[in-house]
């Protein structure tokens, strides 16, 4: 894969020898889509990481978007992900070739389950986790798939699905940003060569008015966002920031000319910590 003509973003190797850059846009169902803001993303800021899923609806939005700009499928790298309401084998298998559909392509990057949990009568969690990631294995092995991960697994789930199923995670997506550092999963998935990459950095704007958030943005000249996305890059993270605004999409992207002390690093790793802002309960998937 080249991505000489986009922004130059380091990238992170995973288990199989790909690589995934380290900064990407991410994309929702919240506060709504812009086609013209993925376009500009994709043509004027040279990103080349998308990362959306089933669940926000704008995959064949992407699609459109992705034509318009001019950058092929293989400069760049895609993730969607698989909603609860559609594990189990012959359903993942199913949903994975709508979703290639709907992106217009002919492979996905990166395709991961997008939670531990699902509900299907007479199944347990961890049965229907093993059987949804064997369809998964296989679309990987097909070539459908080029990479496989998962999304918001706890250490727990990851273990059990070491013990069902061939092929270790190579991708788990979980919420990251300054108040929320899960790191004995980040150092768990490091040790079993899973790439942690983090979601929500700017913990859905909470950190912009964060008092040592703005006053390290202050001393290093830039605005609060690129000092949580900055430090998320230098903890090692992928990072996804979203945005449906052109000046901060462009903004987000200007964080690899400077780099963040020693000495602030530890101070934001050192930020109250447990706020998790994302969860999700069975009633919202079944719905969708």
């Amino acid at each position: 894969m080249d991505y000489s003509e986009g922004l130059s973003v380091p990238t992170v190797e995973l288990a199989n020898g790909l690589k995934i850059p380290l900064l990407g846009l991410g994309t929702s169902h919240q506060g709504g889509y812009s086609h013209s803001s993925v376009v500009y993303a994709l043509k004027e800021c040279g990103i080349r990481h998308i990362d959306t899923a089933k669940r926000y609806g704008c995959e064949s939005y992407l699609k459109k978007a992705i034509k318009e700009s001019g950058v092929n499928h293989e400069n760049l790298w895609i993730t969607t992900k698989l909603w609860p309401g559609d594990y189990g084998y012959g359903a993942t298998k199913a949903a994975c070739l709508d979703s290639c559909k709907n992106l217009g392509v002919d492979y996905i990057d990166l395709y991961l389950m997008h939670w531990p949990d699902g509900n299907v009568l007479g199944k347990t969690n961890r049965e229907l986790r093993a059987e949804t990631w064997q369809a998964i294995e296989e679309l990987y092995d097909e070539g459908i798939c080029r990479s496989i991960g998962v999304s918001n697994f706890l250490i727990s789930h990851l273990e059990q699905l070491k013990e069902d199923c061939d092929i270790i995670p190579h991708v788990n997506q979980v919420e990251y940003h300054p108040f929320y550092k899960p790191q004995e999963l980040v150092d768990y998935c490091r040790s079993q060569g899973i790439v942690f990459e983090g979601y929500c950095p700017l913990a859905k704007g909470l950190a912009l008015s964060h008092p040592t958030i703005i006053e390290k943005a202050e001393k290093y000249h830039c605005t609060p966002a690129q000092i949580c996305i900055r430090w998320s890059i230098q903890n090692g993270i992928v990072t996804i920031p979203k945005s449906t605004k052109k000046e901060r999409i462009w903004e987000n992207c200007q964080v690899f000319d400077f780099s963040l002390s020693e000495e602030d690093m530890t101070s934001l790793n050192s930020l109250e910590d447990n706020k998790k802002l994302v969860t999700l309960k069975f009633p919202l998937w079944k719905e969708h």
